[in-house]
């Protein structure tokens, strides 16, 4: 167990370090994305969802085809490829990084590895149930699809696009500053409440019952 746990720990921080050399220029601007995704300063949150709201209104505005929205956004991706990397160091300032800064980096980086194993270990799970309760795997996939597929139906494409975006993005500093928990804790309670009031209903109605079958036998 102990050697799995090392062999675990050994391969994490191998992939960290690997993914800390990789992005080349890209340094900077995942430290800066990470001081606006977790709110350091209060005006974030209305400026990442103003950002936001300007892109999808721009998109659909111009209403594009799907094959013009693909080309942009690939578009995009060289460009910002071939920029960050020449520009970064100069608007940042890559020499003047403090430790602190290395250590986030890393931190970073390594929570990036984790949520990578995170996912690869749920879509492992989800081929062992598919092998071992294949009918419990044909249940919930057809359940979760329905579902999301009654969601996209009732919902307009965009604006579903646009409300998983802004939660993504604002997800992390909802988690930073503990309002995820709050809230989480918050359905919790009232879950418990339900259930409570459901258990102390159904016990009155036995209660009830169990006195009508006295009072029967009695009669009788």
């Amino acid at each position: 167990m102990a050697e799995g746990e090392n062999r675990s720990t050994n391969l994490l921080a191998a992939e960290t370090a690997s993914l800390e050399e990789q992005p080349q220029g890209w340094g900077e601007v995942m430290l800066m994305a990470d001081k606006v995704l977790r709110w350091e300063r209060a005006w974030f949150p209305p400026a990442v969802m103003r950002v936001v709201s300007l892109v999808f209104l721009t998109i659909y505005y111009l209403d594009p085809s799907v094959l013009s929205r693909v080309s942009c956004f690939v578009m995009f991706l060289c460009l910002a490829d071939y920029l960050v990397p020449i520009l970064a160091p100069r608007i940042f300032g890559s020499s003047k990084w403090t430790t602190e800064q290395q250590e986030r980096f890393h931190e970073i980086c390594s929570n990036l590895v984790k949520t990578q194993h995170r996912a690869v270990g749920w879509w492992k799970r989800l081929f062992i149930l598919r092998e071992e309760k294949p009918k419990m795997y044909f249940m919930t996939m057809i359940i979760s699809l329905a579902a999301v597929a009654w969601v996209g139906q009732q919902v307009q494409n965009w604006l579903l696009t646009y409300l998983i975006v802004i939660f993504l993005l604002l997800f992390p500093g909802l988690n930073q500053h503990g309002i995820t928990l709050k809230y989480i804790g918050m359905a919790k309670r009232e879950i418990n409440k339900l259930l409570k009031q459901k258990e102390k209903k159904m016990n009155n109605a036995s209660a009830l019952f169990g006195l009508v079958e006295i009072q029967t036998c009695q009669v009788n």
